[in-house]
């Protein structure tokens, strides 16, 4: 830390202390100016001389006024401009007592706003400087009167730029600070919605082909004595439930890789060109589903087509696990205007429980990954028995700026 940071660091820390040393400092120069005369003859030429003990008194009252100049500012400066009024009066010939109205004036500049400082600048140069030639000993053209003019204007204009530049970095330091907490808050949000994200996908992905290995291990157990071959074909319904799960795990996980990382995975996301082979793995659980598509072989953005997919998926493992064993499903995807329309229906019973009766998270990841894609999502029982899921998605992106309709 330099000299300079030092001797600011002290002064803010015992702002008192060092008002007191500006004091005696100004003490001291009204003094020894006190004992100097100027004569203005043929040349410019100074003599000593003894000042008079009301200088001496005035001069003791100016400068300890400004020990608290910044607790008073206001008070300090009609205490020291009122003895330099005086001093302009009465001395003769004259001590610079004005210089502790000066000191006042600049500090008042400094803590208050710039009419403040315009409206009391112009009061006191008025009354010092009008009385200094008005009822002074010297001409009202000396030099001396001209001189505290200058001078109390210079400490008015001293006293706003100090304010001004204070002000200037007052705003930059706060405008960082704001900065440096959007940062933050950003950085947090973006941490949220990445672990939502890949909560969401796990959830998927373990609930999808858990809820298949669960129910061909039921299967494999009820036919194993009498029917030993269908028993082994669920079990590599099984085996190839597990396979695909442990696949989709791999890749889930491996986006919390570094993208520099050579084993992080490079398969894409799945998306609706996997659609058959999605409720393939159903229809070998026992589940019988039809499928319907009117998509015209749309395009999908990788963010609408991985979320229909997950839609999908989700709704057909809530009809396998909640619906009952003979229920019958229908998923159908359409392209309406420029939103996919994406619908899947059951007849089930509802001998089990319905979605979302047991406080999963299926239903609500649903959800927020349809108000990510700012679309529309309706769940709920049909009439007469089953469920239905309907999803409205974009077919391209909106940016957050563009209008919704």
């Amino acid at each position: 830390m330099s000299t300079l940071q030092r001797v600011k660091c002290q002064a803010k820390a015992h702002p008192l202390a060092m008002d007191a040393v500006l004091a005696a400092g100004v003490l001291v120069c009204m003094v020894a100016g006190s004992f100097v005369e100027p004569r203005h003859r043929d040349s410019v030429s100074w003599a000593l001389r003894t000042p008079d003990l009301l200088s001496l008194v005035l001069i003791t009252l100016g400068a300890a006024a400004l020990v608290f100049r910044r607790r008073a500012p206001m008070t300090v400066l009609c205490l020291t401009g009122t003895v330099s009024v005086i001093e302009s009066v009465t001395g003769d010939p004259r001590a610079p007592v004005a210089m502790s109205a000066v000191i006042a004036l600049y500090t008042v500049a400094s803590t208050t706003d710039r009419p403040t400082t315009w409206r009391v600048g112009l009061v006191t140069m008025t009354v010092l400087t009008g009385s200094a030639m008005a009822a002074g000993s010297l001409p009202w053209y000396a030099q001396e009167n001209l001189a505290i003019f200058a001078w109390t204007g210079i400490g008015a204009t001293a006293g706003d730029a100090v304010r001004s530049r204070r002000a200037f970095v007052q705003a930059i330091r706060e405008r960082a600070e704001r900065a440096e907490r959007t940062r933050e808050e950003e950085a947090r949000r973006r941490v949220a919605e990445e672990r939502l994200r890949i909560a969401r996908d796990l959830h998927d992905v373990v609930a999808h082909h858990i809820a298949l290995v669960n129910v061909q291990a039921g299967v494999a157990a009820h036919v194993m004595d009498k029917r030993p071959d269908q028993a082994k074909e669920a079990l590599a319904h099984v085996r190839e439930a597990s396979r695909s799960a442990l696949n989709e795990l791999r890749a889930t996980v491996g986006l919390l890789r570094q993208s520099g990382d050579p084993e992080a995975p490079t398969e894409p996301a799945p998306g609706l060109d996997r659609l058959d082979e999605l409720t393939g793995t159903f229809r070998n659980a026992g589940l019988h589903i039809e499928v319907a598509r009117a998509d015209q072989d749309t395009t999908l953005p990788a963010a609408v087509d991985l979320a229909a997919y997950r839609i999908i998926q989700e709704a057909l493992t809530n009809v396998q696990k909640h619906a009952g064993p003979q229920a019958k499903a229908e998923v159908s995807v359409v392209r309406v205007g420029p939103h996919i329309e994406i619908t899947v229906l059951d007849d089930g019973s509802g001998e089990n429980d319905t979605p979302g009766s047991g406080g999963g998270h299926g239903l609500l990841g649903m959800r927020e990954r349809v108000s990510a894609l700012r679309g529309t999502l309706t769940t709920g029982p049909r009439y007469g028995g089953g469920f239905r899921v309907h999803a409205i998605l974009p077919v391209k992106n909106r940016t957050p700026g563009e209008d919704p309709a």
